[in-house]
């Protein structure tokens, strides 16, 4: 470490300690005007034999205690940093150069579980629905949902999932770490808005590293680090997996693109499947033209709310509903009243009187007859002439071709039947 970031660090250390209460807000803001301490304090906490890192990391819980939101978030920014030197250091088994960042971490961890007045935290988390927009889909791009009675019933009801109460935990242990750590990644991504380029450089790096330690993708990497295996928790892939999703719309593209790739070659290994779900659906997701440069604001790549122009016109509303049958008791009433238009579609005049000539049954020539029957017989082919040329309207004009032809046939019957009986009577 230069003389030179040894002195800001040193600097920093001393003038919060001289700060009288009225003045901490002011110099909450003032923090982000310093440019040259943020790289200072990241040398120190990637040198775990420094003898400014207990200092360092005293004074980063003394700004989270006191309840300034710029000074918890001046210290959030440094997590996966810090993140990195436990998990290093416990690979390593020294556990005796990590106690200070042991205890920055559980203290956040035990001010974050609680309430303002000590009381235990429960956590809710809102499960988005299919049929509602959300940060993670738009009901246009699933297409049309099947108005079922089991989805009117649960429409518009959102499951609410809860965590906690949380523990609080005085030490680090096998069972507890990524409980712990995990819980502290959900803190860090509920601020990622507020976090630097340099925060978000670092925890794509911690993504990285944490998920190819000690398998074959490291030597591809060329990371010279720890080559013992890190074990990880679903959980905790899945919050890394949201804060490099964040960095990837932010600046951070060949950084994120690794990380992600990096997570989801360890959650193959490891078979997590609430990982690989959420890593997949992130990276079929992903527009390299739409991401936004370092340079823009800070964002996550969502598509817009659709406008009413791009609704489907074919949405079944009680509206809708209301105008189909109307529509429908108004075909019927031109079918009886013997409009030759029905619904917008001509529909062919059949001739039942005046027709004669001979027609072919068998193989053998007929004579014209004289009774009715010759009628219903060239109605008929009529009738054919008619379904054949209608094939190219829909379903609507055919049942309604088909329920004229019916009364067409009985009328001819009748007619039939009545000369019929006619002659019989003269006879």
């Amino acid at each position: 470490m230069l003389a030179m970031d040894q002195g800001v660090v040193e600097e920093w250390l001393s003038e919060f300690k001289t700060l009288p209460d009225s003045a901490i807000a002011s110099y909450a803001a003032s923090l982000k005007e310093k440019g040259s301490l943020i790289p200072a304090l990241y040398k120190v906490i990637r040198e775990n034999y420094s003898d400014l890192l207990e200092p360092v990391c005293h004074q980063l819980f003394e700004f989270y205690r006191s309840g300034v939101p710029q000074l918890q978030r001046f210290t959030l920014q440094f997590l996966p940093e810090l993140l990195w030197s436990l998990l290093s250091v416990s690979a390593a088994r020294d556990p005796h150069t990590s106690g200070c960042i042991e205890a920055l971490l559980l203290g956040i961890y035990n001010l974050e579980i609680v309430d303002k007045d000590g009381q235990s935290k429960i956590l809710s988390f809102t499960v988005p629905s299919l049929s509602k927009p959300s940060v993670y889909h738009e009901p246009s791009a699933i297409g049309s949902i099947a108005l079922t009675e089991g989805a009117l019933a649960n429409h518009g009801l959102s499951r609410v999932v809860y965590s906690g109460p949380h523990l609080q935990r005085e030490t680090f242990t096998a069972q507890n770490r990524f409980e712990v750590l995990t819980f502290l990644l959900l803190c860090y991504n509920a601020a990622l808005n507020y976090m630097t380029p340099a925060s978000l450089q670092s925890l794509c790096q911690l993504s990285s590293r944490v998920s190819i330690c000690g398998y074959p993708r490291q030597q591809m990497r060329r990371y010279k680090g720890i080559s013992t295996r890190l074990t990880v928790t679903s959980e905790f892939l899945v919050q890394l997996i949201t804060g490099i999703y964040y960095a990837l719309s932010n600046g951070e593209l060949e950084l994120g693109s690794k990380a992600l790739d990096d997570v989801l070659y360890r959650a193959q290994l490891e078979l997590f499947p609430e990982a690989l779900l959420v890593g997949n659906a992130i990276k079929s997701s992903l527009h390299s033209a739409a991401l936004k440069s370092k340079e823009g604001g800070r964002s996550i790549q969502v598509e817009i709310t659709p406008t009413a122009s791009r609704i489907s016109r074919n949405a079944v509303t009680s509206l809708s509903i209301r105008g189909h049958r109307w529509k429908r008791n108004e075909t019927q009433e031109v079918s009886v009243d013997g409009d030759p238009t029905l619904g917008g579609v001509a529909v062919p005049e059949i001739s039942v009187t005046g027709v004669s000539g001979e027609r072919m049954a068998n193989g053998e020539s007929l004579r014209p007859r004289s009774d009715g029957r010759n009628h219903l017989d060239d109605s008929l082919g009529a009738s054919s002439e008619v379904s054949t040329d209608s094939r190219g309207h829909d379903s609507g004009s055919r049942s309604q071709e088909v329920r004229r032809q019916k009364s067409v046939r009985r009328m001819v019957e009748n007619e039939g039947s009545g000369s019929a009986s006619a002659g019989r009577s003269q006879y």
